[in-house]
C-alpha cells in the first residue's frame, strides 16, 4: 500500500459561533495546537485568519492545518482519545466546519 505512504496534510476550515468570545477562541487554537504534544503521527501544525481580498471565503474565517506522514497516521489522529475529546468540545463552538485531507504535489516551474 504504496499510496498510503507520504506526506499528507489534513485542513480544517472553522466559522467559530458569534458568539464565542476571542479570548475563548484563543483558548481553543491553543488547545488544538497542543495536540501535536500528545498525538505522536502528527507531525506538524499551523493555524492562520482569512485575510483574502477576493471575498470567497463563504463564512470561513480560521484555516487549520496538520501534517502527517500518511494516511495511516491521519486515521491514528482522527480517532486518538486526545483528538475525539477535544473535537467534542472544538466542534460544539463552530457555525460552519470543512475538513480535506490531501497529499501535495509540488510541481517545478
Amino acid at each position: 500500500m504504496e499510496e498510503s505512504k507520504g506526506v499528507v496534510k489534513h485542513v480544517l476550515l472553522a466559522k467559530f459561533k458569534d458568539d464565542v468570545s476571542p479570548e475563548k477562541i484563543d483558548e481553543l487554537i491553543n488547545g488544538y495546537a497542543n495536540l501535536v504534544n500528545h498525538i505522536e503521527p502528527m507531525k506538524a501544525f499551523q493555524w492562520g485568519k482569512d485575510v483574502s481580498i477576493e471575498n470567497l471565503h463563504q463564512g470561513f474565517t480560521h484555516i487549520f492545518e496538520s501534517s502527517f506522514d500518511s494516511t495511516e497516521g491521519v486515521a491514528e489522529y482522527v480517532s486518538h482519545p486526545k483528538h475525539v475529546e477535544f473535537g467534542n468540545l472544538f466542534l460544539g463552538h463552530l457555525d460552519k466546519v470543512l475538513v480535506i485531507d490531501y497529499k501535495p504535489t509540488s510541481l517545478r516551474c
